[in-house]
C-alpha cells in the first residue's frame, strides 16, 4: 500500500500550483452539492459531460501543504566504508536540520473553514521530522495557515480549521448504502502539486479489505486515477455525495495503475464528528490477538473456509479473557455479525459500544458454544505495542540436521526447550513447548516460514513440551494438515496450518 502524497525538498512557489478558473458559490450557508443547486437528475448511465457537477464541487475542494523540519545525516556515507572520508568521530559527522515539505488534499465541510483530510497528509514525513505549519490553499489561490482541530491515526483521518472570514464554500458527507459496483465517481485532488485536478471512474470494489489489518482495513476501490498529492481529496458519486475520502493506492511503481481506495463517508463521518467537538475517537476492544482462518488452519480444524477468525492470543484480565475466550477459539459471529473476510472480527468490535454486553459465537474443539463478554475501550495504540511486541519475522538460526526433519510427515525434527535454549531463541523462560532443531528446505512447513529457532507450543490444540509428545500429536491427526502454534522470540504466538506428507 502506498500512500497518495509526496515529499519534496523545497517549498512550493505560492504554495501550490496553478489552478483553474472556478465558479464560486451562490449561496453563502449552502452546500455546494446541496440537492436543491444541483443539476437535475444524475444519468444513470455514462455522461456526456462531468462539467456542470465539477463546477459546482471544485470550490470546495483545497491543496494542503505542510512544512516540516528533518534532521538527517551530516555525512551520506554514514556506517559505510567510506564513512570515514568526512569528519566527525567515526566518520558519523552529525546531523543537519533540513526543510521539507507534504502535499495533499482536502475538502470544506462547513461555510466556517472545518477542513476533512488524511491524517498521514499532516503527519511527519520521517521520525526525525516535525510538522512546523499547514497551510490551506483553496481554488482562488488564497492561502490560510489552519490549525489541527482533530487527528486520528487509525481512521487516517484528520480535520483542520480555517478562519477566512467570510463564508467558504462547502460539501456534505452522503451516504453510501445504495453505493453499486460499476457506480461512476469523481475524485478531485491536488496530485504532484497539480492543484484542481479532476478524474473520473468507476467503483471497483464495496468494503475491500487489502490485507493490512485493523479495524480500518475497509476501502472503496476505484479505477479513477489516483496519485501521490490525491489523498485527502473527496470522492463524489454522480449526485455531488462525498461517498469516500481518497487515501490509499496499490502501485508497483508508486503510479496510478487503476487500484486506488477511498475511506468510506459512512465509516468517516462519525469520526469526522468526533474529531470537530476535540473529542478522542473510542473504539471497542475485546483484547485478543486474531489471525485469519487459511486453508490449511481450515482443513486442519474441519471448518468451512471464509469464515471466522483464529484467537492466536489472549490478554489476561481484558474482555475476552473475562469472558472465557481461549486461545485457539475460532470466533464465527460477534453480535450476532458473522466474522467474514470482509467483515473481519477488529471492523465489528471496533464499532461496538463500550460497555455493551455481546454474545460471541465460538468454534472450540469442533463444537460450537456461545459466551458473553462486555465490551471494553480500545488502549492507545503506543501501549498496545508495548504488550503486544514488534513482529520482526521469522530468523534462521542454523542449518541444523535437515535429514532429520525430511524423515518426518510434517517436514521439521524438533528437541526439547530446555532453560538454556529458551534464553538463546529469546522466548520467555517459563515457556513449554518444543524447539525446532531443523527444517526440511521441500516441505510445507519450510514454505510457511518455519525455522530452526522457532518454538512449537502445541499441534492441533494439544500442548506438547517434548519431542514425543510433538510426534505422537502430528501421528494422531485425522487430517491432511495440522494446526501449530508457534513462538519466535518474544514475539505473540501464531498459529500455522501445514500439510502433512503421508509415507
Amino acid at each position: 500500500m502506498r500512500y497518495a502524497y509526496g515529499i519534496t525538498a523545497a517549498l512550493l512557489v505560492g504554495g501550490a500550483a496553478a489552478t483553474m478558473t472556478l465558479q464560486q458559490p451562490v449561496g453563502a450557508q449552502v452546500a455546494q452539492n446541496d440537492p436543491a443547486s444541483m443539476p437535475a437528475a444524475a444519468p444513470r448511465g455514462a455522461p456526456q459531460s462531468f462539467a456542470e457537477l465539477v463546477a459546482r464541487l471544485q470550490p470546495a475542494v483545497v491543496n494542503i501543504s505542510t512544512r516540516q523540519q528533518v534532521e538527517v545525516p551530516n555525512n551520506p556515507f554514514a556506517g559505510t566504508p567510506f564513512g570515514n572520508l568526512f569528519g566527525g568521530r567515526g566518520g558519523q559527522g552529525g546531523t543537519v536540520t533540513r526543510e521539507a515539505t507534504s502535499l495533499g488534499s482536502g475538502f470544506l465541510i462547513s461555510a466556517d473553514g472545518y477542513i476533512v483530510t488524511n491524517s498521514h497528509v499532516i503527519s511527519p514525513g520521517a521520525r526525525t521530522a516535525t510538522v512546523e505549519s499547514v497551510t490551506v490553499t483553496l481554488s482562488d489561490r488564497r492561502e490560510f495557515e489552519a490549525r489541527v482541530v482533530g487527528n486520528d491515526t487509525n481512521s487516517d483521518i484528520a480535520v483542520l480549521k480555517i478562519d477566512a472570514g467570510e463564508a467558504l464554500p462547502f460539501v456534505r458527507f452522503g451516504q453510501t448504502d445504495n453505493l453499486r459496483v460499476g457506480d461512476w465517481v469523481l475524485a478531485i485532488g491536488n496530485p504532484f502539486s497539480l492543484g484542481g485536478t479532476v478524474t473520473a471512474g468507476i467503483v471497483s470494489a464495496i468494503a475491500r479489505v487489502t490485507g493490512q489489518g485493523g479495524a480500518y482495513d475497509r476501502y472503496i476501490q476505484t479505477d479513477a486515477s489516483i496519485n501521490q498529492g490525491n489523498s485527502g481529496g473527496p470522492m463524489f458519486d454522480l449526485n455531488g455525495n462525498v461517498v469516500g475520502i481518497n487515501s490509499a493506492i496499490i502501485s508497483p511503481s508508486g503510479g496510478n495503475v487503476g487500484i486506488g481506495f477511498a475511506i468510506p463517508a459512512d465509516q468517516a463521518a462519525p469520526i469526522v464528528e468526533t474529531l470537530r467537538r476535540g473529542e478522542r475517537v473510542r473504539r471497542g476492544y475485546l483484547g485478543v490477538g486474531i489471525q485469519p482462518v487459511t486453508p490449511e488452519i481450515a482443513e486442519a480444524l474441519g471448518l468451512p473456509r471464509n469464515r471466522g477468525e483464529v484467537i492466536r492470543s489472549v490478554e489476561p484480565g481484558q474482555p475476552a479473557a473475562r469472558g472465557g475466550i481461549q486461545q485457539g477459539d475460532v470466533v464465527v459471529s460477534v453480535a450476532g455479525q458473522e466474522v467474514t473476510p470482509d467483515q473481519t472480527l477488529s471492523y465489528i468490535v471496533s464499532r461496538l459500544q463500550i460497555g455493551q454486553r455481546i454474545p460471541v459465537e465460538l468454534i472450540r474443539d469442533g463444537r460450537r458454544q456461545t459466551v458473553q463478554v462486555q465490551i471494553a475501550e480500545r488502549p492507545p495504540e503506543e501501549q498496545l505495542a508495548q504488550n503486544q511486541g514488534v513482529d520482526e519475522g521469522f530468523s534462521e538460526e542454523g542449518d541444523g540436521d535437515t535429514s532429520a526433519a525430511a524423515r518426518q510427515s510434517a517436514g521439521v525434527a524438533v528437541q526439547a526447550l530446555t532453560p538454556q535454549i529458551a534464553r538463546a531463541v529469546g522466548v520467555p523462560p517459563e515457556t513449554r513447548g518444543v524447539v525446532v532443531a531443523a527444517v526440511d528446505p521441500s516441505s510445507d512447513a519450510a514454505a510457511k516460514g518455519l525455522r530452526r529457532g522457532f518454538v512449537i507450543l502445541s499441534v492441533n490444540r494439544r500442548p506438547v513440551a517434548t519431542p514425543e509428545e510433538f510426534n505422537a500429536a502430528v501421528q494422531a491427526s485425522q487430517q491432511g494438515s495440522v494446526l501449530m502454534l508457534v513462538q519466535q522470540g518474544n514475539n505473540p504466538p501464531l498459529y500455522i496450518g501445514l500439510r502433512l506428507r503421508r509415507n
